[in-house]
């Protein structure tokens, strides 16, 4: 029996987020009311409250969620260039395709610019991207000269960017054809001419296989 009610919990607690994100997705932090969040996930204020103390709580939890997609990481054999690019789509797709990725995501920008500055989530994105970018660079992937924690912080920097301007111009519908032209940007100027045919900006096999994505990459003509 007591295993019955921790899993009856945690199908609320579920529903719970799913609610969450559905209300934060639509109407951002601060118009979104725990009585949103009881409507969309159709439990009661008690049950809310026995879960998550409070509305910044429940945030907090779906903001936490964004970093999953990094979680595989350290699991990669050989990690680098092409493991960021796959991340890059991954994420993508998450935004396209999950309520719970894109409430992350919004509560991530307002909290980390607006509500509360805190920079702790895109500090960890770029922990993450610095993970693949600084074995590449030991391989001779990423030019020798630049600064791999630097050029983390501005790949993560412009994904934002990208991500926004693809939610208002298209609702992301052009989303993996905006990270590819990034990509196709980039590349260039941070690795070496004959390195750049290894790569591939529309996402590897693997990773397009995974995520039902066709092959978009246009050719990259290499600077100089």
């Amino acid at each position: 029996m007591a295993r019955a009610r921790q899993e009856r919990a945690e199908i609320t607690r579920q529903a719970i987020l799913d609610g969450a994100a559905i209300a934060f997705d639509q109407s951002g932090f601060g118009a979104t009311s725990l009585s949103d969040v009881v409507k969309h996930a159709g439990v009661t204020k008690g049950a809310l409250y026995f879960h998550f103390p409070s509305k910044e709580a429940l945030a907090r939890t779906l903001m936490d969620e964004q970093f999953q997609v990094s979680e595989d990481v350290p699991a990669v054999v050989n990690p680098g260039l092409q493991t960021a690019i796959d991340l890059a789509h991954q994420m993508a797709h998450g935004l396209r395709t999950n309520v719970r990725v894109r409430a992350g995501i919004r509560l991530v920008i307002e909290f980390g610019s607006f509500t509360d500055p805190d920079p702790a989530p895109y500090n960890a994105w770029i922990d993450t991207c610095f993970s693949c970018l600084r074995p590449a660079q030991d391989r001779g992937d990423v030019l020798p000269h630049l600064d791999a924690r630097d050029l983390a912080t501005y790949l993560i920097a412009s994904f934002t960017g990208v991500q926004v301007t693809s939610h208002v111009r298209s609702a992301r519908e052009d989303l993996h054809r905006r990270v590819v032209d990034l990509w196709n940007f980039v590349l260039p100027g941070i690795t070496p001419a004959d390195r750049i045919p290894f790569f591939d900006p529309s996402g590897s096999p693997e990773c397009r296989t995974a995520l039902g994505l066709p092959n978009l990459a246009s050719a990259v003509v290499p600077v100089g």
